[in-house]
């Protein structure tokens, strides 16, 4: 059983969204019946959450605390039989855990959960509902064995209507002394930015996917309507040793869909058996009345990758940009990149989140791609009617020159 190991407390300063605030680091330590240490972790954490009250729904930031401590229901696991976890509760009644796994040469958070609850009058004022409501979702955090994970950049995980902010995180599980290995394996996002990117080898694009209409629901009605074909396109390495690119269609005969509604966040989620998870995340600036997609999260299963599990995330796009009340319309292919190795290819989209009126798009907004594309058979017919009448000109100038000649008896 695990037992709560040293604490230490600083401050730290973080970025989420529009809002500064305050969050505590501590290092949590679970400790196996002999008291050696089989997991440590040393991190700040801010959760943004939405839930329902009576004038409606209501989002909601708030950090672990100081006084954060490891539950007894934490364990290092038994080895071919269970996994180790840490579990961290805090306030009242409000639990985040980590799920790890490992093979032979990596381990990594396979599941993050995190139980909140929502009777907790200090944290939640004027709640609809009350108990204990879950969200859980894999992870990207991942290391080599006897190396600490270390991640100084924000780490954001998207888990439903909840959104948890890692940063400067040291988080190290299985391990081999009673303290933090020297030895670092970097998350992605404090690496530099390659300067040339990986040559993937060629594959064949697959058909244009099917378009579906989506829709997203919630207490005031219909806060989210997208009509669109959706593709994946990611890079990986596979079992032998070889980069290459591929795109895989969302079938949506094979596909379910949710997603959640706040008043300035909307979110449509997509699973299917090899699409763990597809999260688009639309968000309203208020004070400019503009509506885009912000972020994009992606966990996919990869059987012929060296790491079958495939993760991507961005929360800081701006994207299929319109005002709101209106819909953005684009029937040009576009592609979205999400991450270096993550793209997201859209096929005639057509959405509109927040105001919706019913079920039906408000005016539209049309792409910069299809205006463009407008131009250039403006261009073309424009060219050829100068064509048509320089021709005619001239043959009416020649016709009265091949007049001038004759008298008249």
């Amino acid at each position: 059983m695990a037992a709560p190991g040293g604490a230490r407390r600083r401050p730290l300063l973080l970025l989420l969204f529009a809002g500064l605030v305050h969050s505590a680091s501590a290092v949590l330590v679970v400790k196996d019946g002999n008291g050696t240490a089989c997991i440590m972790a040393d991190f700040s954490a801010t959760f943004l959450t939405s839930y329902d009250t009576r004038s409606g729904p209501q989002n909601k930031s708030f950090e672990l605390p100081a006084g954060a401590e490891v539950s007894n229901s934490s364990s290092c696991g038994k080895e071919n039989a269970s996994d180790s976890s840490l579990v961290i509760t805090f306030g009242r009644g409000h639990t985040l855990t980590l799920a790890f796994t490992r093979n032979a040469t990596r381990y990594k958070v396979q599941l993050m959960r995190f139980a909140y609850n929502l009777s907790d009058t200090d944290t939640f004022p004027n709640s609809s509902f009350t108990g204990v409501k879950t969200v859980e979702s894999a992870t990207d955090i991942k290391a080599d064995v006897n190396t600490t994970y270390r991640c100084v950049s924000e780490t954001q995980v998207h888990m439903g209507s909840v959104t948890v902010t890692l940063r400067d995180a040291a988080i190290q599980a299985y391990l081999s002394s009673s303290n933090f290995s020297r030895a670092e394996t970097r998350c992605e996002q404090d690496l530099p930015t390659p300067t040339t990117p990986p040559q993937p080898s060629p594959t064949p694009a697959p058909s244009s996917p099917v378009v579906f209409r989506y829709n997203v629901s919630g207490s005031n009605g219909t806060c989210l309507l997208a009509s669109m074909g959706l593709q994946l396109n990611v890079t990986y390495r596979t079992v032998d040793n070889k980069t290459v690119t591929r795109e895989f269609n969302v079938n949506p005969n094979k596909t379910t869909f949710g997603g959640n509604c706040s008043t300035t966040l909307a979110t449509l989620s997509l699973s299917s058996e090899n699409l763990l998870l597809l999260v688009l995340q639309f968000v309203m600036n208020e004070s400019s009345s503009k509506v885009f997609l912000q972020g994009v999260q992606l966990n996919l299963t990869l059987p012929d990758a060296e790491d079958v599990s495939f993760t991507a995330t961005n929360s800081s796009l701006r994207a299929l940009q319109a005002t709101a009340g209106n819909s953005y319309k684009c029937n040009t292919e576009q592609r979205l990149q999400v991450t270096s190795t993550f793209s997201l290819n859209l096929f005639r989209v057509w959405v509109q989140a927040f105001r919706v009126d019913g079920d039906k798009f408000g005016p539209v907004e049309e792409c910069q791609l299809d205006e463009n594309s407008m131009l250039i058979p403006i261009a073309v017919g424009g060219a050829l009617a100068g064509l048509v009448l320089i021709v005619l000109l001239a043959y009416l100038i020649g016709r009265k020159r091949s007049h001038a000649g004759y008298q008249t008896i």
